[in-house]
């Protein structure tokens, strides 16, 4: 216990670093490396917790294969330098507003109200393991996966025709 505590101190205050880099970074590309950095911290925190591959799939989905086609779109669109400054919006007050009642929320939860797990139940020793997932998935909630599937086919095939006519224009506007 005293050891996963040690080791949650430090992947926190990085999660936390990484968090606010990401947000207050200038450049695109840091940002996106910053959320890289962020999503290696929640894997671990996935390890600590016991679970093995929801950290693998954290690591495989969110800072693999996202990651790599966030930073393409930012690099496909020049996107490297964010917008110079302007004046605060309201919805930025409001925002700040939340982010400082989450805050006092959580200082609350962890430092005054008393914890006590006798009242949480216990874990059996199969979950979240890669076969009780997949059980899960294929057995009960099969339609949803096969629907969210099939987005995904017509997603990637929009792209490729959107693409393609893209491509064709500008191959008859160049002599």
């Amino acid at each position: 216990m005293i050891s996963d505590f040690v080791l949650f101190v430090p992947l926190a205050l990085v999660a936390i670093a990484s968090a606010i880099g990401m947000l207050l970074s200038r450049n695109a590309i840091y940002s996106a490396l910053n959320l890289i950095v962020n999503f290696g911290t929640v894997a671990v925190f996935y390890l600590v917790l016991g679970a093995p591959f929801i950290a693998l799939a954290q690591v495989t989905v969110y800072a693999g294969a996202i990651m790599v086609l966030f930073l393409f779109v930012i690099m496909l669109l020049g996107a490297e330098r964010l917008r110079a400054a302007r004046a605060i919006t309201w919805q930025e007050i409001l925002a700040f507003v939340a982010g400082g009642i989450l805050v006092i929320e959580a200082a609350y939860i962890i430092f005054i109200k008393p914890t006590s797990t006798s009242g949480y139940p216990s874990v059996s020793t199969g979950f979240g393991s890669a076969t009780s997932i997949g059980l899960e998935l294929f057995n009960y909630y099969l339609l949803p996966f096969e629907i969210t599937s099939v987005l995904l086919l017509v997603a990637m095939i929009g792209a490729i025709i959107l693409t393609l006519k893209r491509k064709a224009a500008n191959s008859t506007r160049q002599p």
